[in-house]
C-alpha cells in the first residue's frame, strides 16, 4: 500500500485529482449549497441588497480549514451578482506589477478571488490598499530623488479572499474587507446529504447505509466525503457490482486503511507516537514530527485539529497529550501514573 497515497485521501487539503471533480460536483447556486447556513443566509442578504442598489459588495473574507467550501461560495457570489471572476492565489502574486496587471484589467463589477490570501507578501499587500479602498491604483515612476507616483483609478471591483490561517492577516489589510465570514466543520447530516447529491450527480447508485459509512469517514470535510465517494465508486466497479452498498463500503475503508471515524494510517500514527513512545504525553510537536517523519507544519495544521475535536489529542503548554479517548479508539490500555495523563 502507498502511504503517502492514503494520506492524501483523507487530507482536506485539494489535489490536482481534485480540479475535475469539483467542477462537476460545485453548486451553481445558494440552493444546492448544503450546509453553512449561517455564512449562507449573511451572504445571500447582503447580495440582494447589493443588487437592489445596483452596486458590487463590499469585500468577503472567508476563513477556515481546508476543503469547506470557500473557493465553492466565492463561485457562488460572483455567479450571484452576475459578475465575472477572476481567481488567483497568494503564492502566484510574486510582485506588485503582477498585481497591478490583474487589477488594471478588472472592469466594473468584477470579483477577484485570491486563495491563500495569507501568503501575499508585504510589498504586493501594499498595492491592495489603495485598490480596496479608494478604488485606484498608486504606479511609482522613476526611482531615486525623481520618482513620482501616478494614480490609476480603477473599477469598482469585489476582493474575495480565502484564508485557512486568518491570524497571519495583517490588521491593515483584514479591517480593509467588509464581510468576515468564518467556515465551520459541518454536521455528519449536512455531510450525507452532500455525499447523496454527488452520487447523484455522478451517476452512482448509493444506499443509505454507504451514504452514512462514507459521512462517518469524511472528517466533517466535503472535499474529503467527495473523494471517498469517487473512492469507494472505483472499488465497486473493479471489485463489487457498481453499486455502493454498506459491505462494499467497509472493505473499500479496510483496503485504504480509514476507520469507522476517518483515521487514517497518520492519524494513527501520531497517537501511537505519543503512547508508545512518550508515555502517553506531554511531549513537544518537534518531537512528534521528528519520531513520525511528518512535517510540524502538516502534523499542525492538517491532522491535529481533527484528532483534538475528536477529543483524541490535547495541547498543553508542555506540548500534546493523548486522550483515554485515544486509548480506548486504538485499543491501548490506559496505564494510571504520574500528573502527565491527568488532562
Amino acid at each position: 500500500m502507498n502511504e503517502e497515497k492514503i494520506g492524501r485521501i483523507i487530507s482536506p487539503k485539494g489535489e490536482s485529482e481534485d480540479n475535475s471533480l469539483d467542477l462537476t460536483l460545485r453548486p451553481q447556486k445558494f440552493s444546492d449549497y448544503i450546509g453553512q447556513d449561517k455564512v449562507k443566509n449573511s451572504l445571500e442578504i447582503t447580495i440582494q441588497a447589493a443588487k437592489g442598489r445596483g452596486e458590487s459588495i463590499e469585500h468577503v473574507l472567508l476563513y477556515g480549514a481546508p476543503g469547506l467550501g470557500k473557493t465553492t461560495l466565492a463561485h457562488l457570489i460572483a455567479r450571484e451578482m452576475g459578475a465575472n471572476v477572476r481567481v488567483t492565489t497568494g503564492p502566484a502574486i510574486e510582485k506588485s506589477g503582477d498585481l497591478a496587471a490583474i487589477l488594471s484589467n478588472l472592469e466594473e463589477g468584477d470579483v477577484l478571488f485570491i486563495d491563500e490570501i495569507h501568503r501575499l507578501n508585504k510589498t504586493v499587500e501594499e498595492i491592495l490598499y489603495p485598490a480596496m479602498e479608494d478604488y485606484a491604483l498608486d504606479i511609482i515612476l522613476g526611482k531615486g530623488p525623481a520618482a513620482r507616483t501616478v494614480r490609476i483609478d480603477l473599477p469598482r471591483f469585489t476582493l474575495i479572499g480565502a484564508t485557512t490561517k486568518v491570524s497571519m492577516l495583517s490588521a491593515p489589510l483584514r479591517d480593509r474587507f467588509g464581510h468576515h465570514h468564518h467556515l465551520d466543520f459541518y454536521e455528519n447530516k449536512d455531510i450525507a446529504k452532500i455525499v447523496e447529491r454527488s452520487a447523484k450527480i455522478l451517476g452512482v447508485e448509493i444506499d443509505s447505509a454507504a451514504v452514512a459509512a462514507i459521512a462517518a469517514r469524511a472528517r466533517r470535510t466535503p472535499r474529503v466525503a467527495n473523494r471517498l465517494l469517487k473512492r469507494v465508486r472505483d472499488y465497486s466497479a473493479v471489485k463489487g457490482d457498481g453499486c455502493l452498498s454498506d459491505n462494499t463500503c467497509r472493505d473499500a475503508f479496510g483496503m485504504l486503511e480509514i476507520d469507522e471515524l476517518g483515521l487514517d494510517w497518520v492519524d494513527r500514527k501520531i497517537l501511537e507516537t505519543i503512547i508508545d513512545k512518550f508515555a502517553g504525553g506531554p511531549v513537544g510537536l518537534n518531537t512528534i514530527a521528528a519520531a513520525t517523519g511528518e512535517e510540524m507544519e502538516t502534523i499542525e495544521d492538517v491532522y491535529e485539529p481533527y484528532l483534538i475535536r475528536l477529543g483524541f489529542l490535547d495541547r498543553s503548554p508542555r506540548g500534546r497529550i493523548a486522550t483515554p479517548h485515544a486509548y480506548e479508539h486504538l485499543g491501548k490500555q490506559l496505564k494510571v501514573k504520574n500528573e502527565k495523563l491527568k488532562i
